[in-house]
């Protein structure tokens, strides 16, 4: 029997980090251009009309780039992977909603793919390589 090139230990062993690096990416630079520009990132959340822009702004930025981070380290995967993609299903909703828009639909569409992602995340954990992995909570 032969086995599959996706289903050879190495690549089992390898997919699940590529995943999470890549699912990082978006919200890593999202968090950068936040820290890069807060005044027009604080003029998007205000003209969404979200209380406290201030706080929105640190929240939005935090869960960004340190969820980012620990995503890629794969530690407390599943509980990041969550917080992520209840983000980016609310981000969708908040930011994304004008489905008239082909643009916004697309960025809608878009942000329910990456919640999709990571629930996946969130059930199945990080993989091999992870400090869950390590610490015996893969």
């Amino acid at each position: 029997m032969t086995m599959s090139p996706i289903s050879s230990p190495g690549a089992t062993a390898l997919l699940p980090v590529a995943g999470r690096v890549l699912m990082s990416a978006i919200f890593l630079v999202s968090g950068a251009g936040k820290l890069a520009a807060p005044a027009a990132t604080l003029a998007t959340i205000e003209a969404a009309h979200l209380p406290l822009p201030p706080l929105a702004y640190a929240a939005a930025t935090s869960v960004e780039v340190v969820g980012g981070l620990l995503l890629i380290a794969g530690y407390r995967t599943r509980l990041v992977a969550l917080i992520l993609a209840l983000f980016a299903v609310a981000t969708a909703v908040t930011f994304h909603a004008a489905l008239g828009d082909q643009n916004q639909m697309f960025h809608f569409l878009k942000n329910l793919a990456m919640a999709g992602g990571l629930l996946q995340v969130a059930a199945f954990g990080a993989g091999p390589f992870s400090l869950d992995a390590r610490q015996g909570r893969a």
